[in-house]
């Protein structure tokens, strides 16, 4: 199989799982969310948000360099499987003791207490999970892992509705239906790494040392800094105020982060491209622009588009208890037209060898992120929160424009060029919504508004022939 075929079919495997995975996820958090009430919401996403930072402790950044060694030679597999079980023999330990003691030494409620010592199950399940899924990405075996991570949503949403419907589900309870799934991946996953690179790869060696921890460190830190900056404000708000407003900001995001995964599958396209270009500024001009123009013709609409109906949207599928989201979500979701402008220049600086450039942005970023929400959540609360957020992404993708761009030829004008028609037209689209909604059914509204803003787009020229004939060359061209 050529490489441009595998890269197409790795792309729609992940693309049909991301969207498969996201909409089953939404769909049982509203229901869970109902179900449960703000405070108890507040409770689960706080004990969940501390998990997924402890994480990063056991995972050292040591997967990132397993799909590049495996990818380099599949036939080191087994050796590279053993040596990153070895070392999460050690590190597991150390960090379900940290989950153990940071939430009491921080004098967490009791609740989320408990609920990070039952997360553990989670804790250890993804942590192994995420090796043997590195295995087979690094083998190109992309589709086990979007089916395992697929029925793992499934299994989990199944697990915990049947608890919700029968009025059995506690907290406790909730917090070991997520772990269904991850324990189902956990042996999914190992499963096919034995059946490809055999049993032995199971166990643990340590051949090898500690030399994968030096190969890992500058994965490692661009993940505890992406970890730390996407939970920071849940957990800042638990400490500073309570679970209910972390329950209130936990809608929000979630309804905000749940978009993320569209200019994945464009990216993943994106950055071979742009590496096979790296000598050609021209050429890598006209690809940034090209990209920056596809995620604004995304990203724009839904922005504008949630912004209007967010009232009608918290109530539908949370219920009125929510209602203090509302605000938080017409704040937080313009974070989303950073970070789809920030993909594209992300792969620029990863295309350019400049990947330590951006691991430098990700930690500057992390740190306003935390010293903003200390500053503004004592102050606003929530919106503190929210606002904190905004702050971060706009720096991330300004420092990312700042060092990436320039180098190419690439201005600021350029960008507005490329992308102010599509603005317009989603301006247009959210302010035709927002006065139409309150005399029509909501989803006639959301009709009106996509059939304004494809016309206006197109009537002003946003929309063009060439644009789409450039996006399908990129997805379906041999590297």
């Amino acid at each position: 199989m050529g490489s441009g075929t595998r890269l197409a079919q790795n792309t729609l495997y992940l693309t049909l799982a991301s969207v498969g995975q996201k909409t089953v996820a939404f769909l049982y958090f509203a229901l869970m969310a109902r179900y449960i009430g703000v405070e108890d919401t507040g409770s689960y996403f706080l004990a969940l948000a501390i998990v997924m930072i402890i994480l990063v402790l056991d995972d050292l950044g040591m997967t990132s360099v397993l799909i590049r060694e495996v990818a380099r030679n599949d036939d080191n597999a087994q050796l590279w499987s053993r040596t990153i079980l070895g070392i999460k023999v050690v590190t597991i330990p150390i960090t379900v003791a940290v989950a153990f003691l940071v939430p009491e030494l921080l004098h967490y409620s009791h609740i989320v207490v408990v609920l990070v010592r039952i997360a553990t199950i989670i804790l250890v399940a993804d942590t192994l999970s995420l090796s043997f899924y590195g295995v087979l990405r690094g083998m190109q075996k992309i589709k086990y892992e979007a089916f395992g991570l697929f029925v793992g949503q499934i299994i989990t949403a199944i697990t915990g509705t049947i608890l919700l419907v029968t009025g059995t589900a506690t907290l406790p309870i909730l917090v070991f239906a997520l772990a269904t799934g991850s324990v189902w991946n956990v042996f999914f996953s190992a499963s096919r790494v034995v059946h490809h690179a055999g049993w032995k790869s199971l166990l643990p060696t340590w051949q090898m040392g500690w030399k994968p921890l030096t190969m890992a460190f500058a994965f490692f830190l661009a993940a505890a800094f992406t970890k730390v900056y996407s939970y920071a404000d849940s957990v800042i708000l638990g400490r500073v105020l309570d679970e209910s407003a972390v329950g209130l900001y936990a809608v929000a995001y979630k309804l905000t982060y749940a978009f993320q995964f569209i200019p994945l599958a464009f990216v993943a396209a994106l950055y071979p491209t742009m590496s096979a270009n790296s000598n050609d500024k021209a050429e890598l001009k006209r690809i940034l622009l090209d990209a920056l123009w596809y995620v604004s013709l995304i990203g724009a609409p839904i922005v504008f588009g949630i912004w209007a109906v967010a009232p009608e949207v918290i109530d539908l599928f949370y219920g009125s208890a929510f209602a203090g989201s509302v605000l938080p979500l017409q704040i937080l979701i313009f974070v989303l037209l950073f970070i789809f402008l920030d993909f594209p220049i992300g792969s620029l600086l990863n295309a350019t060898d400049r990947q330590a450039v951006k691991t430098i942005i990700m930690g500057v970023t992390m740190v306003i992120s935390v010293c903003s929400n200390l500053v503004l959540i004592p102050i606003y609360g929530v919106v503190g929160a929210c606002i904190s957020a905004l702050i971060s992404f706009i720096i991330m993708f300004v420092s990312g424009w700042i060092f990436a761009c320039p180098g190419i030829g690439v201005k600021v004008a350029d960008l507005f060029k490329s992308i102010n028609k599509i603005y317009v037209s989603a301006i247009a689209m959210a302010i035709v919504v927002f006065f139409v909604k309150s005399i029509v059914p909501i989803f006639v509204a959301i009709f009106v508004g996509a059939v304004v803003y494809v016309s206006l787009a197109y009537v002003l020229g946003a929309i063009r022939k060439d644009h789409f004939v450039e996006g399908w060359r990129m997805l379906t061209k041999k590297q």
